[in-house]
């Protein structure tokens, strides 16, 4: 496979393009994985709005009725409520890991099995996020590759 990456001027609209025989499964790994790194979240740190790329943030957590997402030197805080970021970030590798999270599965360094059924996502800034049990079928499936 050939890659060409051409520069183009600010005002000219960037553009990925994929010309192939067959639409494979490789292929289709690679347009899933441009989609996810697309699109910010607005939020609020030390009484600033700030828009977030989406692929710099790590998980999303509700805390006392308020939304936070963290990346990786910041806490954000987000009117929008968890469940609506979960329908909007399912295409974005993210997945709700318990019932006041969801991790952005592109950020796990490794996965372990923890106590009681319960697993352990090692992110790669060192943190480390519980699974709660209930959602490790859907963890499974979706590190298979199933649906998100």
């Amino acid at each position: 496979m050939e890659i060409k990456i051409f520069k183009v001027k600010k005002e000219q609209p960037e553009r990925l393009e994929i010309r192939c025989h067959e639409v494979t499964e490789q292929i289709t790994e690679i347009v899933d994985f441009v989609k996810s790194r697309q699109g910010q979240l607005s939020g609020v740190c030390e009484g600033k709005q700030y828009e977030v790329a989406i692929a710099d943030i790590y998980y999303i957590e509700t805390v006392d009725n308020k939304v936070f997402f963290y990346s990786t030197t910041k806490v954000y805080e987000t009117k929008q409520r968890i469940y609506e970021l979960e329908n909007a970030l399912k295409e974005k590798f993210f997945l709700r890991v318990s019932k006041s999270m969801l991790l952005n599965l592109m950020k796990v360094k490794s996965i372990k099995p923890s106590v009681n059924g319960r697993f352990m996502a090692i992110l790669q800034s060192g943190e480390q996020i519980v699974i709660s049990r209930k959602y490790v079928p859907e963890l499974k499936e979706a590190l298979k590759g199933g649906a998100r």
